[in-house]
Parts: structure tokens; sequence; C-alpha cells
């Protein structure tokens, strides 16, 4: 099956995606196991690193190949100085972001189980850092060949899903709690890469499938897709499922993991503008399989030549 949307060719657009949403520190604690209440244990490793969705679909995008921009806003504080400075290594332009003064930037508190690789997550966002629809630069927003949002600022990000619409570019969503206003937000979307969760508690269909088809349905999405960690990702298209394996690997931390996927899908759409969904599918299974070999939402990132590899060994349909 082609992709649903379509795509301009690469070269028409100063950037390939633009991305406007969230940055954060995570503070990472590797513990031996998730820790009981009233209980102490040594922690086994403990690291700050980069993260947040967006930030890290894009670092993703950026390893990948791509021209990468990122709109939101970081804190004026060293938090918020790691962050910047994450990603302008990683050669993602910033010329459309912001720095509050006398805010903390976002920052998430990890708790990885060392055995598993699975994790819980604390965080905590300075209200100063939100963005309203009026804070939206358009000119940025439309500065790219396709579009990547999440939903914490359901406003603003419907705000600049539109504009995109408006200049006929594709838009694309992470999206993981329903909220007040991410409905509105979905009507502006193509495509939407939702977490596990949020599919059944949107539309109260409990079988997952169904629910993929009622939200391609009530919000005109040409494609709906959940990613589903060790079971890789279920998508629905054109009244198709289409159910794609993961790819396994040593999993030392699953953070990012989905962020690592929506960047890999868009990377994909961006390469091959006219290729087949399947394999834009497998190829951001791979991504998010490959950035769980490290500790950190950005740290397992791979190189278009280790996704190249791990694809070799997919059996073909």
């Amino acid at each position: 099956m082609r992709l649903p949307f379509s795509v301009r060719p690469p070269g028409s657009a100063s950037f390939d995606i633009v991305g406007f949403g969230q940055n954060s520190v995570d503070l990472l604690t590797v513990v031996a196991e998730h820790p009981a209440p009233n209980s102490k244990q040594r922690v086994q490793r403990f690291a700050r690193l980069p993260g947040g969705q967006i930030a890290s679909a894009l670092v993703a995008c950026a390893r990948l190949g791509q021209r990468a921009r990122y709109i939101g806003s970081f804190g004026g504080d060293d938090l918020g100085a790691l962050s910047r400075a994450s990603l302008e290594q990683e050669g993602v332009d910033l010329t459309a972001s912001r720095v509050v003064a006398g805010a903390t930037n976002q920052f998430a508190v990890i708790l990885v189980d060392g055995r598993s690789g699975e994790r819980a997550v604390l965080w905590d966002r300075h209200p100063a850092l939100t963005m309203e629809a009026g804070d939206v630069p358009v000119d940025a927003i439309q500065s790219g060949r396709m579009l990547l949002v999440d939903s914490y600022e359901p406003s603003a990000a419907s705000l600049g899903a539109r504009e995109a619409r408006n200049a006929g570019i594709p838009t694309l969503v992470d999206v993981e709690k329903v909220r007040p206003g991410v409905a509105d937000l979905l009507q502006h979307i193509d495509v939407i890469i939702a977490a596990e969760e949020f599919p059944p508690a949107l539309t109260g269909h409990e079988q997952l499938g169904r629910s993929l088809e009622a939200m391609g349905r009530d919000f005109g999405a040409s494609l709906v897709c959940v990613t589903l960690g060790e079971q890789g990702s279920l998508a629905w298209c054109n009244g198709r499922e289409i159910r794609t394996s993961a790819f396994p690997v040593d999993c030392v931390d699953s953070t990012g993991a989905g962020d690592a996927f929506r960047g890999a899908f868009a990377t994909a759409c961006l390469r091959a503008p006219d290729g087949e969904l399947e394999d834009a599918l497998a190829y951001a299974n791979a991504v998010a399989a490959l950035n769980c070999r490290a500790l950190g939402a950005c740290s397992g990132l791979p190189t278009p030549s280790e996704v190249r590899q791990l694809l070799l060994g997919r059996p073909r349909m």
C-alpha cells in the first residue's frame, strides 16, 4: 500500500521536518527493581540526559539524515542550556524556539528497571513554558516538508497543524492521553501515532483495531497507528489493519522508543514520498528497537547504516 498522503519532494523546503512541542531533561535512575512502598535500594546507575517527545523525535530525524527544526520553549536554567546544546550538537535548528528567563526547563525523573528496561516517569513543567496559539510562528511552521506536533499544548498545536495543512504540508501527531482540546487537534492531523492506551480511552471501544478505525473515521486521518512496545505496532489505513512486528534487541531502557518510532516514520516518508506504507512502518519499528540499546531517550538512536543492517534480516511477506 502506498503512503496515503502527499509529501513534497526533497529540496522543496528549507527543512525536511519541523517539530512543535516538548523538550525535556531526563534524570534517569536505574534500579534493580521498581521500588515497593517504604523500601530502600541502592541506585545502579544515574544519568542526566536530554529527552522530551518532540525533541527526541527530531534528533532521530537528524541522525537519519533529515534537516530538522524545533519550535518550543526552553527554561532559562542549566537544564534548559543542556537541552538546547544537545539539539544544536545534533544539527537541529533552534532559531524559531525561545528561552524563558526565570523558568526552569521541563524535566523528568525516570526509574528504569534494570532487569527489563521498563520505566516509570515522573515529570514537571513550569507554567511559563506554555505556548499559546498566538505564540506560534506560522512562517516557521510552514518551513518544512512535514510537521510533527505533540498534544500537550493543544490550542497552539491545532493552529500550527491547521496552518501546515493550509500550505499543503502533511501533519503527524504524538498523542498519549485524552485531555481538553485533543479532539480539536486531531481534526487537523493526517497521521495519528498514539500510545496503546489512547485509542480505547478516546473512543470507548476496547478492541484496539475497532478503536483505530473509529478514530480514522471520526477525524478523517489518513493513517492511525498505535505503538505496542515488544509487540510492534498496529495501524489502520483505508479500511485495512496493518500489524508490524517488533525487532528483538537486548533492551537496556525503553525511554524514548515511541519518540524514535515517530521520528523514524517521518524520515521514511520524507526519504521515499512514493514508497510503501508497510516499509515505512517496518523502518519505524527498527529505529524504535535500536534506540532501546542504551540508557536515555536519544543515546541509542541509530545511524542509517545500522537501520539498514537490522532491516536486512526482516522476513519479507
